[in-house]
């Protein structure tokens, strides 16, 4: 498989690809991604999940027992459940959100889609999403796909990254640019 933009340099891209592999050749690919898109879910609004994918007390055995437990109260398809085993096995659950965002990447990038991570300093609606899309749809001359985040530090505005590309229109960086020209 092609190195999608250095996904493959990290440790969550290996396990990503290694998943996307295997999704493939067994055509659940989008399956994956409705339980890695439910995990993601999980890992922002549950913090007993994040505490248990990120605890370091936690024994190999235990972690193992808990995440089957919870891939077994969210749903999860086998392969996503058997892969969350292997990452417990292995000690990496730290690495899930990580490897979640680059399996999205592959994903897109099979169905010839461009993966846009946008932060925003509030939710943004619907309406907002849909019209953010077509927006970076135009630009690019390819679908858009969007994973959103929320940064209330940003104080308004976004900063969306495409690829190598960023476009940063948050208020707090106008502030910073406006202070350090005042400085100079």
């Amino acid at each position: 498989m092609e190195n999608s933009g250095g996904i493959q340099a990290s440790l969550a891209g290996r396990y990503a690809t290694a998943l996307f592999e295997l999704a493939r050749e067994s055509n659940t690919i989008e399956a994956v991604e409705n339980s890695l898109s439910t995990l993601n879910g999980a890992l922002a609004e549950s913090d007993d999940f994040r505490l248990l994918t990120s605890s370091p007390l936690l024994s190999r055995t235990d972690a193992g027992k808990g995440i089957a437990g919870a891939a077994k109260v969210l749903k999860l398809d086998s392969l996503t459940t058997n892969f969350l085993g292997v990452l417990a096995g292995n000690r990496r659950l730290s690495e899930l959100a990580n490897t979640i965002r680059a399996f999205a990447t592959l994903a897109a990038n099979h169905r010839g889609e461009t993966t846009a991570q946008v932060v925003s300093a509030h939710p943004l609606t619907a309406a907002q999403v849909t019209a953010l899309k077509t927006q970076l749809t135009a630009r690019v001359g390819r679908k858009v796909s969007v994973d959103l985040s929320v940064d209330p530090a940003l104080l308004g505005g976004l900063v969306v990254k495409i690829g190598s590309q960023m476009i940063d229109s948050s208020i707090k960086t106008r502030l910073n640019t406006l202070a350090h020209a005042m400085k100079g």
